[in-house]
């Protein structure tokens, strides 16, 4: 059997819409008429997602979105509930369209036979690799609800920890905006009109207020070209971007920046050793959980050095021993994995290591923020000071000749 979308319209004239199982298309019309409805609509829930392509795409989960979805699921499953029956309770609780057609897609693939990671890898936009390991490893061990558990954990702290980046970036980034556009105002309006008063006298403008006058000047008649070379360059950042070589340049270069190079490397930091607590605790193979790994980090330069501490690990080598050959991680993973490792509690030092790396990324950020803060408000500051010299200098001079 296979599941089909319909949309219907019952004997009072108002329109419904639903998942029903049948074998064909056909059969799925006859079980609607049986029901009092007349079928306007019907078409398998895979086609309805429709395939992968620029013009139409699945339908996406967002973070939020998925770690509810999750939590539900593994709750579910908890209680008893098949796989497939589970799917079909979310679907008709589901207010979301986009959402009820993505698990009714997902479960005809399980109808037609396949298992539940493989069904989940067709939508890549919703489910990483991550999820469909985690979702292969509770499918061998039979321990889906709980793996579904701890999955719903690890989105929820990473959308926290992504939380807390939002707000620590979103205030210094209004007041950059507001800043640019009063000090854009201030030069295109507010000092020509100003300066024009002292342009028609006979005397010398000092150099401050003629610099100030030749930029605004300049910013009056050639604003189109910088707004149209800004967004070709942004355009252009982008293409470059994909490029891996270019990518893996920019990243390394970022690295290496006195706060923003530990904030990014502690934040992939936490990021893996997140992923390989979840991932070894779940029973999967630790160079599996590695490859893993490999894809939920950022920066190019960390993804190669786990590459070659995988190819260590499969000759034999230690963890630890081969995350610290990269020079790479932070000395705190390190150790906290070969303590892991000693003890044989790899996944439960990994879970604290992720959540003291998760720390250590809020502290740097604050510490960040703090120097950030009045460092964008004095130098706005002096941009202004500036502005209010060059004009008023011509009105000292002119109070001094006039004496």
């Amino acid at each position: 059997m296979a599941a089909f979308r319909y949309r219907a319209v019952n004997l009072a004239g108002g329109e419904i819409a639903g998942v029903l199982d049948a074998d064909t298309a056909r059969q799925a019309r006859s079980l609607l008429r049986e029901q009092g409805l007349f079928p306007v609509e019907v078409q398998t829930a895979v086609s309805a997602a429709g395939p992968e392509t620029p013009l139409r795409r699945p339908p996406r989960l967002g973070h939020a979105a998925l770690m509810l979805l999750t939590r539900q699921w593994a709750t579910l499953l908890e209680a008893g509930i098949p796989v497939e029956r589970a799917l079909a309770a979310l679907i008709e609780q589901s207010a979301d369209a986009a959402t009820r057609q993505l698990l009714a897609a997902i479960r005809a693939e399980l109808l037609a036979g396949h298992p539940l990671h493989k069904a989940l890898a067709r939508f890549p936009r919703s489910f990483d690799s991550l999820y469909c390991a985690l979702i292969a490893a509770g499918e061998q061990s039979g321990q889906l609800d709980g793996i579904l558990t701890r999955l719903a954990d690890h989105l929820e702290r990473s959308g926290a920890l992504r939380q807390r980046l939002v707000q620590a970036l979103v205030y210094p980034v209004l007041v950059v905006a507001v800043a640019c556009a009063v000090i854009l105002g201030l030069m295109t309006y507010v000092v020509p009109q100003v300066v024009a008063v002292f342009q028609n006298g006979k005397q010398q403008l000092p150099l401050l207020t003629r610099g100030l006058i030749a930029v605004s000047d300049f910013l009056r008649v050639a604003w189109p070209g910088l707004l149209g070379g800004g967004l070709l360059g942004t355009w252009l950042a982008r293409r470059a971007w994909r490029q891996p070589a270019i990518r893996r340049a920019w990243q390394t270069q970022l690295m290496r920046l006195p706060l923003l190079g530990p904030l990014l490397r502690s934040l992939d930091s936490a990021r893996l050793a997140q992923t390989l607590a979840i991932l070894v605790g779940s029973g999967v193979p630790l160079l599996n959980a590695l490859q893993a790994g490999r894809a939920v980090l950022w920066l190019s330069p960390l993804q190669d050095a786990l590459g070659a501490a995988t190819d260590q690990v499969r000759e034999g080598m230690p963890l630890h021993r081969a995350l610290a050959q990269t020079g790479h991680f932070p000395p705190l993973l390190l150790h906290m994995v070969a303590s892991g490792e000693n003890s044989g509690r790899l996944d439960a030092m990994l879970d604290k290591a992720a959540r003291q790396q998760s720390d250590e990324v809020s502290h740097r950020l604050g510490l960040a923020m703090s120097l950030f803060e009045p460092l964008m408000i004095l130098g706005m500051g002096l941009v202004v000071l500036v502005i209010v010299l060059a004009i008023l200098q011509p009105i000292i001079e002119i109070n001094q000749l006039l004496r």
